[in-house]
């Protein structure tokens, strides 16, 4: 009994120096005392003030503008790229054979990502040797930037619709704009609309190729059922086997890949 009151006590001494030696070490110094706090917070002061001048006002409207731009830019990335055409395409594959969850919409996405990659790399390459090097420089200014970098991309825009010009046409007069001389006349605001409409054109009528050769195997499995009186069974079941043989036996997935990439100007 004597050894556990001694251990007791023992604890006790020792729990009461550790805890004085910590509120002496948290205990702050004061700046009068010639030191400084040991549990110094760093104070930021968040104060909203009025404009200096309209300097500042602009500054903050394009701070905005460049935040929004950031926050549009994957959508910009879809529709002013090879993007757009190539994933319509893809999802068309998908539902001529009749498959619901293979291929998953992720990794469709993600051919089409690096399809895109691929057949806008010298566009991309473009734009960073006559655009960002040259800004990151010192060269050109941020107003010289935006032409630099949208001359590519505009010249692969107008490239794609080189004799398909009728969507430009309805967005001049629908614009109330003179008919252009040439190309460097086309605004950008015009541009990219007319891009997405043709972009949109040219994936349905490749979906329309890819859609009839399975649509004639639907047809002629649902004839036999139907002559075989098998009406209750679903004709999607039967003919779905078949489009995905004759799809591998084809090499599907080569050919249309290339015919896609060789789609592009």
């Amino acid at each position: 009994m004597r050894n556990f009151f001694v251990r007791v006590l023992l604890l006790h001494i020792l729990a009461s120096s550790s805890l004085s030696l910590f509120a002496q070490e948290a205990t702050p110094v004061s700046p009068e005392a010639g030191g400084a706090g040991n549990l110094a917070i760093p104070f930021v002061d968040l104060t909203v003030r009025e404009p200096d001048s309209n300097q500042e006002t602009a500054l903050s409207i394009q701070l905005l503008l460049l935040l929004t731009i950031i926050s549009l830019a994957p959508s910009i990335a879809v529709l002013m790229t090879s993007f757009l055409r190539i994933s319509i395409v893809l999802d068309f594959v998908k539902r001529a054979l009749s498959l619901q969850q293979v291929p998953p919409t992720t990794i469709l996405m993600g051919i089409s990502l690096f399809l895109t990659l691929f057949i806008m790399f010298p566009t991309f390459t473009e734009v960073y040797q006559e655009a960002f090097v040259p800004f990151s420089n010192g060269s050109i200014d941020g107003e010289e930037l935006y032409t630099m970098a949208s001359a590519p991309i505009r010249y692969f825009m107008y490239k794609q619709m080189s004799g398909e010009t009728a969507n430009i046409t309805l967005f001049m007069n629908m614009a109330g704009l003179s008919k252009p001389v040439s190309f460097a006349d086309v605004p950008t605001y015009v541009l990219i609309p007319a891009f997405v409409l043709h972009e949109l054109t040219v994936a349905f009528r490749i979906g329309i190729y890819i859609y009839v050769p399975f649509i004639i195997i639907d047809m002629v499995v649902a004839s036999v059922l139907m002559s075989m009186g098998m009406i209750m069974l679903p004709p999607v079941m039967i003919s779905m086997p078949f489009k995905l043989i004759l799809f591998v036996l084809v090499d599907g997935w080569t050919l249309l890949v290339r015919q896609m990439i060789l789609s592009f100007n």
